[in-house]
């Protein structure tokens, strides 16, 4: 299965029974992170994952976004004209298609997740399995785990391999998950307007540069697709391989659901996406996450998420890893602890 079904997608979910923040086995991540407040759940599910972005590691009322993007770090970008040409919709319809053609032949990798939220930062070495993500954290702001904390992780890995129950419920949350993402990430080219806006150097190649705008034509075939009409913002997307690279979204009004009585989001949150074509993995991997998102839930519980995560060190696994054997990688003494 595709481990890694979370990262990059952002979503809103609900509603729910119990008032509790839950998170995957790897921690508040780009797989799956869920906030839930009194009938109110906030979703994080990271694959362009809005991954790890994004968004977004609640299907039959849910309300989500499935944002994707990446970056190539490098000079200022110098702006030069574009062919009048490029078809910016056409542009954003075959990124999407790769994007969703490479999910389903995803190779599984190790990787590093350092996330920060407020002043408290952690470190994860997380696996990709056929099982479903597992992961180990290995430090907390910087500095390696006591001896205490280290026993606490061990123990915890030691009781996911006594019940691998845990393990397969968190396997089929992934896969309903990656479905719904996909079916957010395919309505992305008809559910904003594009205009390209030019050429930008990305590193040693070109980007096109699309500005986009929610789609006042768009119909939301359900819940989940309602905050799709409040982001604006802008998207690069790598000329030679077409895909997605950047994404520096922004909400442009309130968004609402269920005539604000289910959930609100305030106008102003911001969003930035980050992909890189990993070497070592051989594959578009979701780098950077950054959100900054207010609103009211259930018109009363105030809802506050402020996210930096970053995305590195990728190194393919064998795709027919069990999740048994992961957690034996991950037991084996890891130096990330004192890496920044």
């Amino acid at each position: 299965m595709r481990g890694r079904t979370a990262r990059k997608t952002v979503g809103l979910r609900w509603p729910v029974a119990n008032a509790r923040i839950r998170s995957s086995n790897h921690g508040v991540a780009w797989k799956q992170v869920l906030l839930r407040l009194d009938g109110f759940e906030l979703v994080i599910v990271s694959k362009m994952d809005s991954d790890r972005w994004a968004g977004c590691r609640g299907v039959a009322s849910c309300a989500a976004v499935a944002l994707v993007a990446s970056v190539f770090t490098g000079s200022a970008a110098a702006q030069v004209t574009a062919s009048v040409s490029v078809n910016p919709v056409a542009l954003v319809r075959r990124a999407v298609q790769l994007r969703l053609e490479e999910e389903k032949s995803h190779r599984p990798v190790r990787y590093v997740l350092r996330k920060t939220d407020g002043n408290h930062e952690t470190t994860k070495e997380i696996i990709e399995t056929k099982d479903g993500d597992v992961a180990r954290l290995v430090a907390i702001n910087g500095r390696p785990l006591t001896a205490e904390q280290e026993q606490t992780e061990m123990n915890r890995l030691d009781s996911l391999l006594a019940h691998p129950e845990m393990q397969e419920r968190r396997r089929r949350s992934e896969q309903k998950d990656a479905a719904r993402i996909d079916q957010l990430v395919g309505m992305l080219p008809d559910s904003e307007v594009y205009k390209l806006e030019g050429m930008v150097s990305c590193g040693a190649v070109q980007c096109y540069r699309l500005s986009f705008t929610p789609n006042p034509k768009f119909e939301t075939p359900n819940i989940e697709a309602e905050v799709l009409r409040g982001f604006a913002g802008e998207v690069w997307i790598e000329e030679s391989q077409q895909r997605l690279v950047r994404l520096d979204a922004h909400l442009v009004r309130e968004v609402s659901v269920g005539f604000g009585i289910l959930g609100r989001l305030n106008e102003g949150g911001t969003l930035e996406l980050q992909q890189e074509f990993a070497a070592d993995a051989q594959e578009w991997q979701p780098t950077v996450l950054k959100m900054n998102l207010s609103g009211k839930a259930l018109l009363v519980k105030t809802v506050n998420i402020r996210i930096n995560e970053l995305a590195s060190d990728f190194s393919p696994v064998p795709p027919d890893l069990g999740y048994r054997d992961a957690i034996a990688m991950l037991k084996k003494p890891s130096t990330l602890g004192t890496q920044q």
